[in-house]
Order: C-alpha cells, then sequence, then structure tokens
C-alpha cells in the first residue's frame, strides 16, 4: 500500500470516529521525505535521509474546541489522538466562531512546476555538496565555508473534514547552499547566499559561492558609519526580513487579539501611496504555491495595501466570523498546531522610479540584518537591529559599513517611502517579490 493511501485510509478512519462520538472535525495529514547533504574539509560530514508523517485532528463539539496528533496511523494511536481532542475541549472555552466551515471541497494542487520529478542521482548530489565547500575554500582568503549543504525534499498535505472536504496536495523542492568566512589582516567577515529550485539543475551553486564569497569580501573593511539619519534601501532579502518581523501585523487573528494597530484601520492609509501589497496565491517561480488553505477554501490574492491604504487583512473563517468581514482564505495550520492565518507570497508590486531615480544621490544599503525577530515590536511597530551594507551615491558603494544599528518604526516607515523601482526582484527563499524601496530616513547607531 502506496504512503497517499495509508494516509488517506488514517484520515477516513479519524473523520469516521470523530462523527460516531458526535463531534466535528477536521484533519491534517503531512507527509515527508528528505535527503540532506554537507561537507566538512572536502569529505561528506553529513549525509542524511529522512522520512515523516503526522496526523492532527481539530475536533469542534458543543462550540468547544480542542486539537491533537499522532504520528502513528495505528488504529490504537489514533483512537488515543482522538480522546485526547474530545477531553480537552471539554474543558475549552466555548467559541462560536469556530467551526468546521469547509464544505465538500474537492481541490487538488495541480501546477506541474511544483512536482517535478527528481532525476539526479546520488553522485550527481555528493559532487555537489562537495563542490560547494571547495568552490568557497579555493578562493583568496577564504579560509572555511563553515555552512554549506545540499537538500531535497518532497511533502504531500491532505486537509480533510466531517463536512465532505478532501484536499491533497504534493510538491517537491531542491535547494544548496554556501557560506564563506573571509579572514585577512586579522579580520574576518562572513555572508552566504542559497539556491532553490522544482529540480536539481535549477539549483546555482556558482551563485551560493561567487555572491557569498563576494559579500563576504566586500564587507571585510566595513565600519560603523556617523550616527544620524540616513536614507535606505534594503536589499531584497533584508527587506523580505524587515516584513517577516510584522507580518502579525496584517494577522486576522492578532486583529482578534487586539494586539496589532491595523485592526480598526481598514480604508485608511497606512503607507506611502507608492506602496500596494499583495499575498498572492501563485508566482512563476514561487515556492509558497498552494490551491488552498489549512481549511480547505480555495486559495486566492489578497490585496493587503492597496496605493497605501489598508484593504484587508488576512483571515481565516474563524477570524473573518469573529470580526464579521470576509474569510480570505488565508488559514494556516501545522498537523501538530492550532488554527492560525499565513500569506502564500507578499509582493510589492514595482513603480515607476528607474533604477538610477531610486539609487540617486547619498544612501544606506542594507544587506543584512541581524536579530530582527528579536528586535521587532509588531504591536508599537519600534524595531532596532544590527545591520551590514554599503554607504552609496548615485548607485555606487562608497564603503562597507558593519557594527551600524538600525532604528526606526516600520508603520512610519511605511509612510515615508520616497521611491519605488519598476523592475521587480525577488528574495533567495522565493517567497517575497518587490522592487527597490528606497526609504526616507531611518535612525542610524555608529560611530
Amino acid at each position: 500500500m502506496s504512503q497517499e493511501q495509508q494516509l488517506l485510509n488514517a484520515v477516513d478512519y479519524v473523520l469516521s470516529e470523530a462523527k460516531r462520538q458526535g463531534a466535528e472535525a477536521d484533519v491534517i495529514v503531512n507527509g515527508s521525505n528528505s535527503f540532506s547533504l554537507k561537507a566538512n574539509q572536502g569529505q561528506l560530514d553529513e549525509y542524511k535521509v529522512s522520512s515523516s508523517q503526522v496526523l492532527g485532528v481539530r475536533v469542534v463539539k458543543d462550540a468547544r474546541v480542542a486539537t491533537s496528533y499522532s504520528e502513528s496511523l495505528e488504529h490504537p494511536s489514533l483512537d488515543l489522538m482522538l480522546t485526547n481532542a474530545l477531553q480537552s475541549a471539554r474543558f475549552s472555552k466555548q467559541d462560536e466562531h469556530q467551526a468546521i466551515r469547509c464544505v465538500d471541497s474537492k481541490i487538488t494542487t495541480e501546477v506541474a512546476e511544483i512536482a517535478q520529478q527528481d532525476s539526479a542521482s546520488v553522485d550527481e548530489k555528493i559532487e555537489l555538496s562537495l563542490a560547494l565547500e571547495q568552490g568557497v575554500v579555493s578562493r583568496p582568503h577564504a579560509s572555511s565555508s563553515p555552512y554549506n549543504g545540499y537538500g531535497d525534499s518532497e511533502t504531500l498535505s491532505i486537509i480533510a473534514n466531517t463536512q465532505g472536504t478532501l484536499c491533497q496536495h504534493f510538491e517537491r523542492a531542491f535547494h544548496c547552499y554556501a557560506y564563506t568566512l573571509f579572514e585577512k589582516d586579522g579580520k574576518q567577515s562572513m555572508a552566504g547566499k542559497m539556491s532553490l529550485g522544482r529540480r536539481f539543475d535549477e539549483l546555482d551553486s556558482t551563485y551560493c559561492i561567487e555572491e557569498g564569497y563576494n559579500l563576504a569580501r566586500d564587507l571585510i573593511d566595513g565600519a560603523p558609519v556617523a550616527t544620524g539619519n540616513y536614507p535606505a534601501i534594503f536589499h531584497i532579502n533584508a527587506l523580505s526580513s524587515l516584513f517577516g518581523a510584522f507580518g502579525s501585523a496584517f494577522s486576522g487573528v492578532s486583529a482578534m487579539k487586539g494586539i496589532t494597530p491595523l485592526g480598526d484601520k481598514l480604508g485608511q492609509r497606512i503607507a506611502s501611496e507608492l506602496i500596494t501589497l499583495t499575498d498572492a496565491a501563485f508566482m512563476p517561480n514561487g515556492m509558497a504555491i498552494a490551491s488552498f488553505d489549512s481549511e480547505g477554501f480555495a486559495s486566492q490574492d489578497n490585496i493587503l495595501i492597496a496605493n497605501g491604504k489598508l484593504n484587508t487583512l488576512l483571515h481565516n473563517s474563524q477570524t473573518a466570523s469573529y470580526l464579521g468581514v470576509v474569510s480570505t482564505a488565508s488559514a494556516s495550520r501545522g498537523a501538530k498546531s492550532s488554527l492560525d492565518v499565513a500569506a502564500n507570497h507578499r509582493v510589492i508590486a514595482t513603480g515607476q522610479s528607474s533604477a538610477s531615480d531610486v539609487k540617486a544621490g547619498k544612501y544606506l544599503e542594507l544587506v543584512e540584518l541581524q536579530g530582527v525577530h528579536s528586535g521587532a515590536d509588531a504591536v508599537s511597530g519600534d524595531f532596532s537591529f544590527g545591520a551590514s551594507g554599503f554607504l552609496c551615491r548615485d548607485g555606487q558603494r562608497v564603503q562597507p559599513v558593519r557594527g551600524i544599528t538600525v532604528a526606526g518604526n516600520f508603520y512610519k516607515m511605511l509612510q515615508e517611502v520616497e521611491a519605488v523601482g519598476d523592475t521587480q526582484l525577488i528574495n533567495d527563499s522565493r517567497t517575497f517579490f518587490a522592487p527597490d524601496v528606497r526609504f526616507a530616513r531611518l535612525s542610524i547607531g555608529g560611530k
């Protein structure tokens, strides 16, 4: 019997038992197989093959909700999981807004690009892994590649419920990465890059090696700039990290709990009119493509900010019911977690400014951020974290910058956008798409 059929049989069993015991339920199943390699001093340091499967259930009985999960598909284990959930539900608060609402949804993600065959041999993967480290350490002043590796995975997800919903998703992904530790004249600098793809031959090991090495080399002589306010442009990876740190601000769950300042600002201007931010279900070459959310509703594009005005937050059926709005089909729940919301691909729309206009005059290019999540407060919008980058003038790097602190307020920063570029860029994880965005001022703590 295939893994898929075993999972489907387990799903049917759990849902039948839940109904027999007078409860509504939905089930999330995640099955995965993964393979990873790492190199150290010219030898394989890690050769890892792993697989996992976990089934999680959410039960709703008498308007009381609880979750539980099992990593075994044997009936006694599934019975214990369901019993634990039903007993926990008896002691939970009643929640009229959380219910099994997705009825008879039958969706299978049918996007050919996310489920391509793995035609590469193990020897080819080992060769790539060793080449990543060797490519770094063969370069001048590159003392080591402390972090490097290759990996691939295949994931099967099933969403089903007692209302007749059954949705399935399968995808395959590949990645590789390499970091360079650059040492010269008693100084050290480290940087790295990652390449992701849907096929082995999409991986760009040269990009990982060269771009990581070049950045580490270029930052080696970095020093703090004078303390003050600077216009700033975040590298696409850094901009993705920044928006990720404040992702909960656009969450209907946060609005339901009263912990986002955007909860009562629908239709109001919260950003420069140059900013349009969308949660896109599908993006070409994106790594977060899915045809349905974690409740089984069909995924959709959601415009969060339209020309500076807040258009919607991200909602699942619970938050939509609680706040009296329409769901955005953004439910997110793992087999081991409770109901939440999440974006697929975050996309900032391109603007009208050319590269020369966006990068005119003096500004800071911020390429790496340290401690982003620990240094960000999504409620107040305040942030403070370490950063590295370059002081630039008219698109040219003038001097490397390290050892600075970047501080500001995310919500204020959104309103102080000077220019938005006309060319779309994509971050290394292929989940964030944005042009260059020039922010008018950030507070820099330097020398």
